[in-house]
């Protein structure tokens, strides 16, 4: 699959524009941009303090190596977590967790379509049983996507009973993926996370869970990590997938939400249309950032 030419606005135009010499000004617009970019302040402290080691050790004097060794450095930070989406069960249980408003339901979709590009058989379970309208969402975006869809049976089942249903489907149907789709909050008094164990517990009885991903609004930042955490506590989080980051200066959130949480972005979405959600790649990442 071709990799997408991201769309970032180019906040280090200003510090790589031209061919002078490196100069403090030259630092200060850099912090300024990593800054602008949500790379977020320990970060940026890191990066400036490492390139200025390495500038002074190579004796390093022109801007134009200056932004290839920021590129560089920034890759093989991102590439410290590995991408992979672990995908040789079969079925390979897929959890899909986060907030409501991220994106969680037109990802799974897209997520189905990129699984239907490398002609995998997926099942998707419509576990958000309590938002009507989660259900009715999903079903479209399964079809549009080519993914067979298990409703709940009634209105307001439990959660744990379509994604047992879905498994099981999917066990005896002989696919590839089941992407089991959960809440992001609930209507009722018992806690979300309890919600979520009794949804993996009962997967579990069937067939390991193979990934628990995680989807985070990039345009939300650091304030949308924030929101996440519980998930990231309690729910057996595996990887991350990053939505809107389309027209984002927001790039540099991709490497601070992997340094913060520990965990690898295994799925990057830019745009609204079917195909926009890929697999994660550093050096084509870091490629299209700094440029």
């Amino acid at each position: 699959m071709a990799e997408r030419s991201w769309s970032f606005s180019n906040v280090f135009r200003n510090v790589f524009g031209g061919g002078e010499p490196i100069s403090d000004e030259t630092w200060d617009d850099l912090e300024t941009a990593l800054l602008s970019a949500d790379f977020g302040p320990d970060i940026t402290d890191s990066i400036l303090d490492q390139l200025r080691a390495d500038v002074e050790r190579h004796r390093v004097t022109e801007v134009k190596e200056l932004r290839r060794m920021l590129r560089e450095l920034i890759e093989e930070r991102l590439a410290a977590f590995d991408p992979t989406l672990k995908l040789s069960d079969r079925p390979a249980v897929i959890l899909v967790v986060g907030v409501n408003g991220v994106g969680k339901t037109t990802t799974i979709g897209k997520f189905s379509n990129y699984l239907r590009s490398f002609d995998k058989r997926v099942l998707v379970g419509a576990a958000d049983t309590f938002r009507a309208a989660a259900v009715e969402q999903l079903a479209t975006w399964a079809e549009r996507s080519g993914a067979d869809i298990v409703r709940p049976q009634q209105q307001g089942q439990d959660p744990a009973s379509v994604a047992f249903q879905a498994v099981e489907r999917a066990k005896n149907e002989n696919y590839d993926v089941a992407i089991i789709d959960t809440a992001g909050r609930l209507q009722t008094k018992g806690g979300l996370m309890d919600e979520l164990t009794k949804v993996r517990r009962v997967i579990e009885k069937q067939s390991p869970i193979a990934e628990v991903l995680l989807v985070l609004d990039a345009t939300t930042g650091q304030n949308g990590l924030a929101q996440a955490e519980a998930f990231i506590e309690h729910a057996g989080v595996t990887g991350l997938v990053l939505t809107k980051l389309d027209g984002s200066a927001k790039g540099g959130f991709v490497l601070a939400v992997q340094q913060k949480t520990g965990l690898p972005i295994k799925l990057v979405g830019q745009g609204e249309g079917i195909g926009d959600l890929t697999g994660f790649t550093p050096h084509v990442f870091a490629q299209q950032l700094v440029g």
